[in-house]
């Protein structure tokens, strides 16, 4: 039975990532960091940047929040192509859901990548980071919404 908690985007993220042995879904996500979208400057108030303190790297995770989509920017420096991956894929397969469909991604998602054995744990748990913040700011946003 297809796990239904998760957007498309995200499973077909993660079912690309388990078709592959461990050292090339490492390869994977480092494809993933050279892809993470460009934030243009002018499309996200330079206040509502968050910094992910989980991970080592500076990295920012920023949302915004309609009552029919999400869409999700991050920056991460190149220096630091896992972590830049990591965002990648939250970007990348976030983007465009509806809130309630970012609310319901499981807090494991991370670990369902398959990369236990390929990064460490304090890496995943940097990613674990990265989602709370993104569905922790859908929350807010969508508070703003039905209040404002």
């Amino acid at each position: 039975m297809p796990d239904t908690s998760l957007p498309p985007a995200l499973t077909a993220i993660r079912e690309d990532f388990l078709a592959l042995s461990v050292p090339d879904r490492l390869q994977l996500l480092l494809e993933f960091s050279d892809t993470l979208p460009v934030v243009p400057e002018e499309l996200v108030d330079p206040d509502a940047w968050e910094r992910v303190e989980e991970c080592q790297s500076p990295v920012f995770i920023t949302v915004e929040t309609t009552p029919e989509e999400v869409m999700v920017y991050a920056t991460a420096p190149a220096e630091a192509p896992t972590t830049r991956g990591f965002a990648s894929i939250l970007v990348q397969g976030l983007h465009g859901m509806t809130p309630q469909q970012v609310l319901a991604v499981p807090p494991d998602f991370p670990l369902q990548l398959g990369l236990q054995n390929a990064v460490s744990m304090l890496r995943l748990r940097g990613m674990s980071g990265m989602l709370w913040r993104i569905k922790r700011q859908v929350e807010e946003g969508m508070a703003k919404v039905s209040h404002g």
